[in-house]
């Protein structure tokens, strides 16, 4: 076998020396620039392979892998993806040590490839930026979740507008849920709780709901997976350049995808441009219009937001008030016909503390404790965020005695946490009675607080309280109203997909009765 070139003739030995000649000065290249200070030692990891690094090894299900490399190497582990090397970070303590005590040093996004096609890389969420501009505008962003999420009901002077909003499209649910049925005998439930919950955050982000057979909308939410796929924590896209320019049919789609989102949000803020008035702010994008106008007079602020920033804020919001609950919700109803008892049993605490003659509320949570400690354990169990959203650490550091340099991508490995044989007995147990005290009277705070999914910290999601609150009220309203089962006694098959936020495998055989006859409730 030879090779003709310009310069004559390569044999296929002289090919091979001159590959291992690259791969051996490219690694001394790297091995330089991993300089560690004097008295300091990197992370313990495994040896990946020359180029590639690890990345082989995490082709699936990269949470179960490294959960199982950190028990050889450690809370605090290295690993290579490509040639980049990446922190992963395991157990509460070091999670916390980092995100919490360290946060300023590990709040950082790395700079990746999947990133930057979101928002032109200028989300609060994925951008890179850490600084006083983006930490300013964050905070505006999380204050104007929270105001109209709370703000009082204009209709009712006993509910917020979360409340109200999330009874109604849980009425429709119910509603919807028993049509088909009579129409299908069977159904598969995510398709309408991914436009309900949907609803709900468009009702607090731009005052208006949408019918559940409006395309626009089903065309984004009914496909929200294929910004999850690519999005997930270990994309090899993100960390093998030559990725980038390969064909690729699921980037394709996630850049569609972002495409159409952001479309889709430029018509609704173009929309409250032109019809805004400063003296009837209806929703949250009306407030981000008046504090860009307010300060636009003001120099050098760094909580001014130019115009065409809106779309980033807004779409950062509906993002943080969309897929979590959706997910959150379509993993419960799975527990719930698969453990019939769990079901039964919050559903006999629903009708001792609320009755058949009220809907639930907020202010319920805390006489709920059953309720409350399946939707933590549902949380522990699925844990279905696996990992944060990557971080990349500020400025050269140290965590655990180990030298970690500026720049460094970092993985919080939650399901770890979630599953922590030191934390949790019987960790791969469904069981929620873990939460409780001994009477089952209250929930356990402390237990509560180690479940990790939406993160710790400055880059913690900004929706934490609405999500929870959501997944609260949906499915105690659900559940009042309704029983759910499988057709013919099958199972669900609760085999979660890896992706940002994991999916369960989509199931039609549900079905649904009425609990009691229907009424209108207060």
């Amino acid at each position: 076998m030879s090779l003709v070139g310009s310069q004559g003739i390569l044999s296929a030995t002289e090919i091979l020396i001159a590959a291992a000649v690259f791969c051996l000065v490219f690694l001394l290249i790297q091995s330089f620039r991993q300089h560690v200070p004097k008295g300091l030692k990197r992370p313990p990891g495994p040896r990946g392979y020359p180029i590639l690094g690890n990345v082989l090894e995490l082709r699936k299900d990269p949470h179960l892998v490294l959960t199982k490399l950190s028990q050889k190497y450690g809370d605090v582990m290295e690993i290579k993806i490509g040639t980049r090397s990446v922190l992963v970070l395991s157990g509460l303590d070091t999670i916390k040590q980092a995100l919490v005590k360290q946060g300023e040093e590990f709040m950082g996004r790395p700079d990746l490839h999947s990133f930057r096609q979101v928002t032109d890389g200028q989300s609060l969420t994925f951008s890179p930026d850490s600084g006083e501009v983006w930490k300013a505008r964050r905070k505006l962003a999380q204050n104007a979740l929270k105001t109209f999420s709370i703000a009082p009901s204009p209709t009712s002077s006993s509910t917020c507008l979360l409340e109200e909003h999330v009874s109604k499209e849980a009425d429709y649910l119910v509603t919807k849920f028993l049509q088909v049925m009579e129409e299908e005998k069977s159904f598969d439930p995510y398709r309408y709780l991914v436009v309900s919950v949907a609803n709900v955050i468009c009702a607090v982000c731009f005052g208006r709901r949408y019918d559940h057979n409006n395309q626009e909308l089903l065309n984004i939410v009914n496909v929200s997976h294929q910004f999850g796929d690519v999005a997930a924590s270990g994309n090899p896209a993100d960390f093998i350049p030559v990725l980038q320019y390969l064909p690729s049919r699921t980037m394709s789609l996630f850049k569609d995808f972002n495409k159409r989102f952001i479309r889709f949000q430029q018509n609704i803020v173009k929309e409250h441009y032109e019809t805004f008035d400063k003296n009837n702010i209806r929703d949250i994008t009306d407030s981000l219009i008046e504090q860009c106008l307010e300060k636009k007079m003001e120099a050098n602020t760094v909580t001014q937001i130019p115009k065409e920033k809106i779309i980033n804020l807004v779409n950062d919001l509906f993002g943080a008030g969309f897929d979590t609950v959706t997910t959150a919700l379509s993993w419960s109803l799975m527990y719930l016909v698969t453990y019939p008892d769990i079901q039964k049993r919050i559903q006999e605490e629903l009708d001792q503390t609320i009755g058949r003659e009220r809907r639930p509320r907020l202010s319920d949570r805390g006489t709920l404790p059953y309720t409350e400690a399946f939707i933590l354990e549902m949380f522990r169990h699925s844990s279905f965020m696996p990992f944060t959203i990557p971080h990349s650490t500020t400025r050269d550091t140290v965590l655990n005695g180990y030298y970690v340099p500026k720049d460094c991508c970092v993985f919080v490995n939650q399901w770890q946490v979630n599953h922590d044989e030191k934390l949790w007995k019987d960790p791969l147990v469904f069981n929620p009675e873990r939460f409780l005290n001994a009477e089952g009277t209250e929930v356990n705070r402390v237990e509560g607080e180690k479940v990790l999914i939406f993160g710790l910290g400055k880059r913690k999601c900004i929706g934490e309280s609405i999500a929870r609150w959501q997944v609260f009220l949906f499915l105690s309203t659900l559940l009042q109203r309704l029983e759910f089962s499988v057709r013919g006694g099958k199972k669900v098959d609760m085999t979660p997909l890896y992706g940002l936020s994991m999916k369960h495998k989509r199931c039609e055989d549900f079905q649904t009765k009425l609990r009691f006859p229907t009424k209108s409730l207060n």
